[in-house]
């Protein structure tokens, strides 16, 4: 007779001394990966020129003309990014979730292929597409004489942005849309409610928390990327203003510092008004199981409609796809529709220029996502496991890495440890292992939340009934705990492995020379010139196979490991 399901109840004795160890050498960890270089940015931005405290700096930042700029299209294009990624996302995830919608898996699916490319690479392609001189503006041009300034400035970085990031919304609402009970949706028809209004008024209200989840999330994601607008040309934003005083005036220039802090605050200031949203507010609904998953059928007219809507927002955002492709192909593609001839030369110059991106990125991510499943399953098992004192600090001190902007991150490694010298006379800021680690940090919340919740499946009295039968704690742990986590651990490697194969913000700041470059930085070198971006779309169609395929093993893994946990 299989066992009950239950979530772990901590029921074990005082802490043992090696797991004392193991949450010391996790914080000693955490402590100088993440919080001694945030530290450093922070105290640097209230220095002064004699290392004493000030506030001038701050007075410098907001009384300058473009800083102020910055700031104020910062948070321009990350709100209007968030109100275009739910246009494109509500209407994928309506349909599929409340709907009997034939290809809602397929559609699913490729709603969430946008995410697995670099944004900065959509960039390029969207212009291709749909730049000044891109395929659709030419066609308007020479049919209707006029042309539409789709990607021009902040125009751009919206758009580029919205395309990449909606998937968020998309998993999130689609989740919350699937908890709710039908029978509500069915008591406000009764009342007369349907269409837009039962929409707004009933289903959207009570989707809110996966809503308020994904919405932040591209939020803190738009403020945080620094690529995109910087191969956009738009340099007065935020992110690319920190790190062109970094890279152009130097590490001691105090105001890159404080940019950073000020891209800090605002990403600890959306997560903490994401949590104050949905706070104190009841999403509950009275039944659950067969009364929330039925799906209501369409009429032919409604059916109509909505597959034209769903095509066409697939289309759009999966158009970057397609001018990626095509670009890695072609000879020549400018002020044309379409590229003049194809060729393979760009595949031939990558594999064998660029194999070095290639092999970098492997090595980095895979060291990353090592990283990341030892500590995060480590964590996990502490808080769940174990009554060691202070154990959620650790896991609150972990997912602080979400509020952490890559540029801040590596602009904090390059101050905290640029002194270091290694006994080549390298600085430790510019050895390739920073890099990793970086990844490392910036992918932990990842992993830990997958660690997290793998372990919350598995019930705690397997455990104990090991260590009744004579095995030791460290034994149970190694013989069934870990095995029965697998899928969960994996799930994990595989998140933080293709994410951290296509993360620039921290690596830009990190790379010092070619040789020790991933696959992301490669693809943005080549991209700069337009005699590269033949090679540099060849670059990237590969990362977006190699982060595909780890897409695809991770739900892979997820799915048997869900069905071996409940055997």
């Amino acid at each position: 007779m299989p066992l009950p399901l239950t979530l772990p109840r901590i029921r074990h004795a005082a802490a043992t001394p090696g797991q004392y160890a193991l949450a010391l050498a996790i914080a000693a960890f955490l402590v100088l990966t993440l919080v001694l270089p945030v530290v450093t940015v922070v105290v640097v931005a209230f220095k002064d020129t004699t290392g004493g405290f000030t506030l001038v700096n701050f007075a410098d930042f907001f009384g300058n003309e473009l800083f102020q700029r910055s700031f104020v299209n910062s948070v321009w294009v990350a709100v209007l990014t968030v109100a275009l990624a739910t246009v494109l996302a509500m209407p994928l995830a309506y349909f599929t979730a409340r709907f009997e919608f034939r290809g809602s898996a397929l559609i699913q699916t490729l709603g969430i292929l946008p995410l697995i490319m670099p944004p900065f690479v959509g960039a390029v392609a969207m212009q291709l597409l749909l730049g000044r001189n891109g395929t659709v503006n030419l066609l308007l041009q020479d049919w209707f004489g006029f042309t539409i300034p789709f990607m021009e400035g902040l125009n751009g970085v919206i758009f580029v942005e919205a395309v990449h990031y909606f998937p968020f919304i998309l998993i999130n609402v689609t989740a919350s849309l699937r908890n709710i009970d039908r029978s509500m949706e069915e008591a406000a028809q009764n009342l007369g409610a349907s269409g837009f209004r039962l929409f707004r008024r009933i289903v959207f209200p009570l989707s809110m928390p996966g809503y308020v989840a994904g919405a932040v999330l591209v939020f803190v994601k738009v403020f945080d990327d620094l690529a995109t607008p910087l191969l956009l040309n738009v340099k007065d934003m935020l992110a690319p203003q920190a790190y062109l005083r970094v890279t152009s005036i130097g590490v001691a220039d105090p105001i890159g510092y404080v940019i950073c802090v000020v891209l800090m605050l605002i990403s600890v200031a959306s997560l903490g008004l994401s949590y104050a949203a949905t706070a104190g507010k009841d999403y509950a609904t009275v039944q659950r199981g067969g009364g929330g998953l039925t799906r209501r059928r369409m009429s032919r007219n409604e059916a109509i409609g909505a597959y034209a809507i769903v095509g066409l927002i697939l289309a759009l955002v999966l158009a970057p796809h397609a001018a990626l492709l095509l670009l890695s192909f072609a000879t020549v593609w400018s002020f044309s529709p379409l590229p003049d001839a194809y060729t393979l030369a760009h595949y031939t110059r990558v594999f064998s220029d660029s194999a070095g991106y290639i092999w970098n990125t492997l090595l980095y991510a895979s060291i990353a996502a090592g990283i990341d499943v030892l500590i995060g399953g480590a964590i996990a098992y502490l808080v769940l496991r174990t009554r060691l004192p202070m154990r959620h600090w650790l896991d609150a001190a972990a997912m602080a890495a979400l509020a952490v902007p890559g540029v801040v991150l590596g602009i904090g490694y390059l101050r905290a440890f640029y002194a270091v010298q290694l006994p080549g006379g390298q600085s430790l800021a510019t050895f390739w292992v920073m890099i990793a680690i970086a990844l490392a940090v910036r992918r932990l919340p990842y992993a830990l939340r997958a660690a997290d919740a793998a372990l919350r499946q598995i019930s705690v009295s397997l455990e104990e009934a090991a260590e009744n039968l004579g095995a030791t704690k460290p034994r149970a742990v190694r013989r069934i705990v870990i095995p029965l986590m697998t899928g969960g651990i994996v799930a994990g490697f595989v998140t933080s492995f293709a994410t951290a194969a296509v993360e620039l913000s921290a690596t830009l700041m990190l790379v010092q020379s070619n040789s020790d470059a991933p696959l992301a930085y490669g693809i943005y070198v080549f991209m700069q010139s337009p005699a590269g971006r033949g090679a540099g779309a060849a670059l990237g169609v590969l990362a977006v196979l190699l982060v595909g395929v780890c897409t695809y093993l991770s739900n892979r893994v997820a799915e048997n490991g869900n069905g071996s946990s409940h055997h």
